[in-house]
């Protein structure tokens, strides 16, 4: 099917069976998300076909596997990137670069060396040999040497697992701006809710092997069946623009669809578009308007569902903030003494908001 990525894969290793059927939208940025074990590399590895796999492989209407083919990796037009950066040691960082892109014909290459070098921004490092780079800096390296075989797919499995947290939000930034410059689809294998709240457009959350939720990136988010899995990370992630700063108060008022919140001035330009992570823990509802308290964010909405939570004296609350899901962590008793139902106005009190900077917009 043209325009997305089919895959309805089945597989067995030893005790442990990967069964899937998705299709995946051909450009963005999808995350393959679970705890360690829940298939999430598996799945990558056969869609590379470096794990063979029964059942039916389509990218952008291209024929991948079926019944009676099977691209071995070498012709599957892709590129992949592994949690440890495996560069030629003997090579320069220029001459790894070139490696890939010098086999390529020179019709079929769709980056040029010099863009990869200035999304990656390694200009710096073109002549270092790797063992004298970081991490952080192999890493870009890398994702550049696998961008210039201008691949239809680029998957990359946990690439910031093993980087210290300041390389890590290095590597976000450039990820962030390879969102917007690819017109190539992502797939992106991570456990850590961070990197899903920064960087998806689209989530496949997996579980023993099976795909237990999977969509947009907001309203998955705020799919009830989904928090419960994600514990303490429960919440949603908007779309916003920065509308309006406080510079007395140092502030800035997010407008969402449908609404707003203010969060901590980092700086971000007016109108410069963000993300704003707000988590269900972090949200309280009340039945009348609240005057007299420290949280400035207060917001009419409509209670959409009422769910258990993981602990039995817990439930997860949806509501609808305009256009916008906002979920609540609530104990059973207060969601029965509010009364609170389905189609319900309250008011959302939200405690704490994350902003999430998108560069390159």
């Amino acid at each position: 099917m043209s325009g997305e990525i089919l895959a309805r894969l089945k597989t067995r290793l030893g005790d442990f069976s990967l069964d899937v059927d998705l299709q995946l939208p051909a450009r963005g940025v999808t995350a393959l998300f679970g705890h360690s074990g829940s298939g999430k590399t598996t799945l990558l590895r056969c869609i590379a076909g470096l794990q063979n796999a029964r059942g039916e492989l389509r990218v952008d209407g291209t024929v991948w596997q079926d019944a009676t083919r099977f691209l071995p990796v070498h012709r599957r037009p892709l590129a992949y990137v592994f949690q440890e950066a495996s560069l030629f040691p003997h090579m320069s960082v220029r001459r790894n670069l070139e490696y890939g892109f010098r086999r390529l014909a020179p019709d079929a290459r769709k980056i040029s060396i010099e863009q990869a070098v200035d999304w990656l921004g390694i200009g710096a490092l073109l002549a270092r040999a790797p063992e004298k780079l970081s991490g952080g800096e192999r890493q870009r390296v890398a994702i550049a040497r696998a961008l210039l075989c201008s691949p239809n797919v680029l998957l990359m499995d946990e690439p910031l697992a093993a980087l210290d947290q300041k390389s890590k939000n290095e590597i976000l930034f450039y990820l962030e701006e390879l969102h917007d410059a690819l017109s190539i689809p992502i797939l992106y294998v991570t456990h850590s809710a961070d990197e899903v709240a920064q960087l998806a457009d689209y989530i496949v959350v997996m579980e023993s092997g099976r795909v237990v939720a999977d969509g947009a990136l907001t309203e998955t988010l705020a799919g009830l069946d989904l928090p419960v899995k994600m514990g303490e990370e429960a919440g949603v992630v908007l779309e916003a623009a920065v509308g309006e700063r406080d510079e007395r108060w140092q502030l800035a008022r997010c407008e969402f669809a449908g609404g707003s919140l203010w969060a901590r001035d980092q700086g971000v330009p007016l109108g410069h578009r963000i993300r704003v992570r707000v988590l269900a823990r972090d949200v309280s509802l009340a039945i009348q308007p609240v005057t007299g308290t420290s949280i400035q964010n207060i917001l009419p909405a409509v209670v959409e569902q009422v769910s258990d939570d993981r602990h039995p004296g817990l439930a997860l609350v949806r509501v609808r903030v305009g256009a916008s899901p906002l979920l609540a962590r609530l104990t059973k008793r207060s969601v029965n003494e509010l009364h609170l139902v389905e189609g319900k106005s309250v008011w959302a009190q939200v405690k704490s908001v994350a902003v999430i900077e998108k560069s390159g917009f």
